[in-house]
């Protein structure tokens, strides 16, 4: 058993590895760079010791076969010489190897038997030449192989064997002690090559468990772990690669991205591991529906495509379309079935964007678009989005240069009670009467500044005066102001709205603040803090528009609200239109259930005024009874409907 483990270990030993393809082309490099050397030390060593024995050894022996030799050495110089730069196959590596082991045979074999025909010719002198010959250049090919130690095993054992034998033989003390001190100096330089032999495998080695470990984190880094589609790191790469690739060879270049409508309800509604489920299916469709274009998730429930090989605009539309369509089709979950829809927003290269970062904002702002208009739809940006931007672009810079406190001002429309039709307060809104553009409708500029991320700015100063003009109003009328969902979204900007409240000196239990169901889509938990800290300080909380956005059960039950309020959509010929009437009459019997007060928005005609009575409506706002009214207009208002009070209460 131990002579078979001895003859492995010897047979491992003298063989060139194969398992493992970067040893193998690391040792081939490393071996090309020395071997010139090798056959360059050869040559000069033989062709000294040819010179003298020239005058004692035969022509053919001092002459012929070192040319011979010469010969072979340059052929083998020339084919090392132009390898030397080149990275080859493993295989092909491998059988160079392979075939250097058998070469050290013949060359070290060939070499010798020429040294010792050598012997019997000259001096004592020239004797030594051929021991000193033998010895330096065993050693200078120990060096030279070390990368291959089975061949440099080779060399040194027929050389150094042959040599230690015949010298030895030669019972002449000083060649004895000659053979004797190289075989001792090769021992050593064997074991030194061992040494560095291992050192080197190892740092191969090494190195191949770094390149795996660097490449398992690279693609960590570049793949979403719960999709496994290129993220958003990898997006940005690809993207510009193909945007390069594109500017290079003129051709269009698509990019989509995508939003999926309903997802947070889900995820609220099934918890975090279905809203995990969904999104994995999801991305198996997108998968699955591309052919020549790449997804990839950007993060949350937002993916994009790039489409290196976009079609003609309108197919390129079609196409999206029924990408959103197939994304849009119902998910068959554990939990249940789940529905969400996929809005898209699609940009071209080099159409209306000639930059990377214009491609990525315009098919953004489509996005935007196609979430407001055509939710579950595809948005092409076109001419009239660029125009739109450079509209917005201009009123953001106008908002944030402009002296806010002089023109923005706040009208004031009435709030009235249906059971004795008495004014119980007002709704401020917004009005911004810009020195550049004139009156600009806060449905435009408002969210504009949501995005800008300026909102605030135009919050405080409305509200400021808003309460201003409230202090002057009579109990038990009541103020209602709306905030942003970016008013909400950190306790410091919180406190900055209790600040004006409180320095306002309008009761804060007269004031009601309403929040619109996009603050859902937001930090839910900050949302629900800074809710909870108004209540606290008195005020009411009303959710604006209930019915359009995303609001679910769920969510009603954990805010602190006091009033929701109905959107003019479902109140427009409410008389006329049976779905409309149902919806209403449902959110009413919501309201009444959840013991919540209920405004009812929009009302414009005598017949959706009966409408709403008829359903028991209680509270209303609306052009039937006023368009907004400016501070004064209010003002006498106020007086108006203090002297009705008054009347009917005599």
């Amino acid at each position: 058993m131990e002579i078979l483990k001895a003859k492995q270990k010897f047979q491992h030993f003298m063989s060139i590895r194969s398992d493992n393809p970067d040893l193998l082309k690391a040792q081939y490099r490393a071996f090309t760079r020395q071997m010139p050397m090798m056959y360059l030390i050869l040559i000069s060593s033989t062709w000294a010791l040819s010179i003298t024995h020239m005058q004692s050894a035969p022509t053919w022996l001092t002459i012929g076969i070192p040319a011979f030799f010469t010969l072979g050495c340059m052929l083998r110089i020339k084919f090392w010489w132009r390898t030397r730069n080149v990275d080859p196959q493993p295989a092909v590596a491998y059988a160079a190897l392979v075939r250097t082991n058998r070469l050290a045979i013949g060359i070290a074999t060939a070499f010798t038997v020429w040294s010792f025909l050598l012997v019997p010719y000259g001096d004592a002198y020239a004797q030594s030449h051929v021991a000193f010959y033998m010895a330096i250049t065993v050693i200078s090919c120990i060096f030279c192989l070390m990368y291959v130690r089975s061949a440099a095993f080779i060399v040194t054992v027929i050389v150094n064997g042959a040599f230690v034998l015949f010298f030895a033989a030669s019972r002449q003390p000083t060649f004895i002690a000659i053979a004797i001190n190289v075989a001792l100096v090769c021992a050593g330089m064997m074991s030194i090559l061992l040494t560095n032999y291992r050192n080197f495998e190892r740092m191969i080695i090494s190195q191949q468990r770094t390149e795996a470990l660097s490449n398992e984190n690279l693609l960590l880094a570049n793949v979403d772990s719960l999709t496994e589609l290129p993220n958003r790191r990898a997006f940005f790469t690809h993207l510009e690669a193909e945007f390069e690739r594109a500017k290079t060879e003129n051709t269009r270049l698509a990019l989509g991205v995508i939003d999926l409508d309903g997802f947070k309800p889900v995820n609220d509604l099934y918890g975090h591991s279905v809203g995990d489920r969904l999104l994995i299916d999801v991305s198996r469709r997108l998968t699955t529906s591309l052919k020549a274009s790449r997804a990839f998730r950007l993060g949350g429930d937002e993916f994009a495509i790039v489409a290196p090989v976009a079609p003609e605009d309108a197919q390129l539309v079609k196409n999206a379309n029924a990408i959103s369509e197939w994304l849009g089709a119902p998910y068959h979950l554990p939990e249940g079935t789940v529905h969400v829809s996929a809005s898209m927003g699609i940009a071209v290269f080099p159409n209306l964007a000639s930059t990377l970062e214009q491609l990525f904002d315009r098919a953004d702002y489509a996005l935007y678009h196609a979430k407001r208009s055509r939710r579950g739809g595809a948005v092409l940006f076109d001419a009239e989005h660029e125009k739109q931007i450079n509209i917005e672009a201009r009123i953001e810079h106008l908002l944030r240069q402009g002296n806010l406190e002089d023109e923005l001002s706040v009208m004031f429309q009435p709030i009235v009670s249906l059971a004795n039709d008495q004014t119980v307060g007002f709704e401020a809104l917004a009005r911004w009467h810009s020195p550049v553009l004139g009156h600009v409708s806060p449905a435009q500029f408002f969210p504009i500044a949501e995005r800008a991320g300026i909102v605030s700015s135009l919050t405080r100063p409305l509200l400021k005066r808003a309460l201003a003009f409230a202090c002057e109003w009579e109990e038990p009328l009541r103020l209602s102001f709306n905030l942003s969902a970016y008013d909400l979204n950190s306790n410091e900007g919180v406190l900055s709205l209790i600040g004006i409240i409180e320095s306002s000196g309008f009761d804060a239990k007269r004031l009601d603040l309403e929040i619109t169901e996009t603050a859902f889509t937001h930090d839910f938990e900050q949302i629900k803090s800074s809710v909870e800290m108004l209540r606290h300080l008195g005020c009411g909380i009303s959710l604006d528009d209930f019915g359009t956005g995303y609001s679910s059960l769920t969510r009603l039950h954990a805010l602190p609200l006091t009033k929701i309020k109905i959107d003019r959509s479902f109140v427009t010929d409410l008389h006329k239109r049976l779905a409309s009437y149902k919806i209403v009459k449902s959110l009413l019997n919501l309201s009444r259930d959840m013991e919540l007060e209920c405004v009812v928005e929009g009302v414009e005609t005598p017949e959706e005024l009966v409408a709403l009575r008829g359903l028991g409506g209680t509270l209303v706002q609306g052009y039937l009874y006023s368009r907004p009214l400016n501070e004064k207009d209010a003002a006498e208002w106020c007086c108006a409907a203090a002297r009705q009070t008054g009347s009917s209460t005599s």
